[in-house]
């Protein structure tokens, strides 16, 4: 049985939460804070976790950074009462793959754990395209072990960074929309979810391939559709 682990201080919203997911047919483990949870998912190894930002004592941030300094993939969707687009971005830098702002509705919740666990599951299967190395002006990506060099030095990128450089890297020179690209990085079948994810993710790509993120060579913005990977 597919287990999550729910890291949420609030009693009221973990309970709701938990019986959500069971409901749901998975199995549900519930820490209210940073230690307890890093301690119990060592021992009991989730398949996914939902991780609240505002913990007592450990924010959830840290959590983040020291599962996956742990060298822990588990996804990771991030549970935040914040509407800062910089918290989003910190997340995500920590190694987040998702995120929902509460209040959230239980559809859209349900709906985002099915697309992580979805991607998870593919990317486990060994399903992925041929494992090949490909370049573009100085980046090389090498898609069998998962990593990207910039001028020969290893650039560190966030599971999502990854695949969605892959996803415009295979379509070099043609279009992709924010919905495709939700769709083949997050498996997210709808374009209700907030495009956002989207644009976050690619603005730290630039950043970490640009010489100039905000004048982009390789990583270029198709106005009210999409993004184009220029070599």
């Amino acid at each position: 049985m597919t287990r999550i682990h729910i890291i949420e201080d609030n009693a009221d919203l973990a309970f709701g939460l938990q019986r959500t997911l069971e409901f749901e047919g998975y199995e549900v483990d519930v820490s209210v804070d940073g230690d307890t949870a890093l301690e119990h998912t060592r021992s009991y190894p989730p398949d996914l976790i939902l991780l609240d930002v505002m913990l007592p004592g450990m924010d959830g941030f840290e959590v983040l950074k020291r599962l996956r300094r742990r060298g822990d993939q588990v996804p990771v969707l991030i549970l935040t009462a914040r509407g800062e687009e910089a918290d989003v971005v910190v997340g995500f830098q920590s190694g987040a793959d998702d995120y929902v702002t509460k209040p959230f509705s239980t559809l859209e919740l349900v709906a985002r754990v099915r697309a992580l666990l979805r991607r998870s599951a593919l990317d486990g299967s060994g399903s992925r395209e041929d494992a090949r190395v490909e370049c573009f002006g100085e980046i090389e990506v090498d898609t069998g072990s998962r990593t990207v060099k910039r001028d020969g030095r290893l650039v560190s990128l966030t599971p999502k960074e990854f695949d969605l450089l892959v996803v415009l890297l295979r379509r070099r020179g043609r279009v992709v929309s924010r919905s495709e690209l939700l769709d083949e990085v997050w498996r997210y079948a709808n374009t209700d979810v907030m495009t956002r994810t989207v644009d976050i993710h690619v603005a730290e790509l630039r950043r970490k391939l640009e010489d100039n993120p905000s004048k982009p060579r390789h990583i270029q913005t198709v106005r009210k559709v999409g993004y184009r990977l220029e070599c």
